[in-house]
Parts: structure tokens; sequence; C-alpha cells
């Protein structure tokens, strides 16, 4: 089973070689197995990287119709489109797959098809255990992902991997429990409470932000009030239209400009002239 993502380009802040960023850096449709995948499943994968080219092309000539309306309809402009990159995602060798298109290794685990298929072929279990092949392991699973796992927690906070993954790991793992034999315990309770961490990290951010925008709500619904009040004393009618506008505006700062204008205003239109 495979899950396809498409990926528009690498990551500007990778690192040289980067084995993610090197994959990516071209429009790219990636599909990362659970298990080693056969022929057939690869074969399906092609069919999804051409119909997709077919799309982009087909929103390409849309596109230049939609610039050129005047354009001979029975000669339709045809774009160059650039065809995307396949990248099959393996957690083991898939023998059959390598040998039926003729790849060849160009980075431990990293196998390129011929080049008119433009299809990459990714060994999960033969990538190297280093940083630059981080992203890719994290797709994996069992004792890999353990690995690649502490490697991640391992970085310091201000890495561009772990703004990317961290919250992801967290949203589509969470709640997930795998057996674990003894040796793998320390490493699972590690990373257990790393992510017990990041969620806290993540849900005091949540109420601080709760807590400022109430703050900020409270401070906007006091300043409407504030504004009636001057024009009341004023004895200024205030149109239905007029009270809408300021008990829906929410910036505190135009509240208080519309306040000082309020106390010396000698109609609405001297508070909200563009309602004049």
């Amino acid at each position: 089973m495979s899950t396809a993502c498409l990926i528009p380009r690498g990551s500007p802040n990778a690192l040289p070689w980067d084995c993610s960023a090197e994959l990516s850096a071209e429009p790219s449709l990636f599909e990362p197995f659970h298990g080693t995948p056969s022929l057939r499943h690869v074969r399906r994968c092609l069919r999804k990287q051409l119909t997709w080219h077919h799309e982009l092309e087909r929103r390409a000539r849309s596109a230049a119709r939609s610039v050129a309306p005047d354009e001979d309809s029975d000669t339709p402009p045809q774009p160059a489109v650039a065809f995307p990159a396949l990248v099959v995602v393996s957690p083991g060798r898939p023998e059959t797959v390598l040998d039926a298109y003729r790849c060849e290794p160009v980075q431990a685990g990293v196998y390129h098809a011929v080049p008119g298929l433009v299809m990459r072929v990714v060994v999960l279990a033969e990538l190297p255990r280093t940083r630059t092949t981080l992203m890719l392991r994290l797709l994996g699973s069992g004792r890999r992902l353990r690995e690649a796992l502490t490697d991640l927690a391992a970085l310091p906070d201000d890495t561009w991997e772990k703004s990317v993954a961290t919250p992801l790991l967290v949203h589509f793992r969470h709640g997930i429990q795998e057996p674990t034999t003894d040796e793998e315990d320390d490493v699972s309770a590690e990373i257990r409470a790393w992510f017990k961490e990041y969620e806290q990290k993540l849900r005091a951010e949540e109420r601080k932000e709760g807590r400022d925008e109430g703050r900020a709500q409270g401070r906007a619904e006091e300043a409407a009030r504030a504004v009636l009040t001057a024009l009341r004393v004023r004895g200024i009618a205030v149109p239905d239209a007029a009270r809408e506008r300021i008990l829906g505006e929410k910036d505190p700062e135009i509240l208080e400009r519309w306040h000082e204008r309020a106390i010396v205003a000698a109609s609405i239109a001297d508070v909200l002239p563009d309602l004049s």
C-alpha cells in the first residue's frame, strides 16, 4: 500500500546533498510503501505519474487559453510541461522492480530507472544513518523509524528538519502504540517523552494565543462601548449601519481613534466620514 504526495521542490535550507531535497529538486510524485512493492504495485504508480502529467498539460492549456482567448481553437497552444518524477520509497529491496526497469544505484539506497521513465527507487533499509537521509528514514517503520525518531530528537530545536517533521509526526502518530521488545523499551520511552514534551509546548502556545486573543477582543468591545457612550453624551444619533460598524470593529487602535473624534464630534460623519 502506498500514499502518493506531490513535492514541488527541495527544501531551501537543506544540507549539502540532502537526500530528500535532491529527490524533490524537480516536480515529483512520492509513493511511500509500507511493504516492499511488487512490479504490479509500481506499475500502478507509473499510471498515476502519466495521469498527473496529462492533468498538468490540461491545466497549462487552459491557462494559456485564458491569457490568449482569441487564438484559433482548432490549434490550441501546447505549453511545455515538465514531466514529473516518480519516487518509489520502499522499506526493503524490490528486486523485481530494480531488474525490470534496469535501475542503477546513484547513492547508497537510491536507484534511478532508465531515463525515459523518470523514476527513482529509494530503499530505506540501505540508506546510511546520516542527517542527510533523516527525512526519508522517517517514512520507515519498526527499528528504522525508531532510529530516525531518535536522530530527529537529538537535533537542535531550531533545525529545519524538526520544524517540518515534528508537527506532522505528532499529528499522524499520536496515540499509536506499537509493541516493543525489551531492548527497545529505553528508546521508545525516550521518544514518547519527547512527543509528550512537544505536545505540552504546543498546548502552552495555544493557551497563550487564546489568552491574547481574548484580551484583544475584550479591549475592542470596551473601546466600542466608549465610542457609543461618547456619541450618546454628545446627543448624536447613531444609525444602525454606524452602530454595527462600531460594534463589529476588532482593532482597538481604530476604535480609540473613533473615540477621540466622538468626544468633539458634531455628527456621526465626523467620526465615520465614509458612512456619510
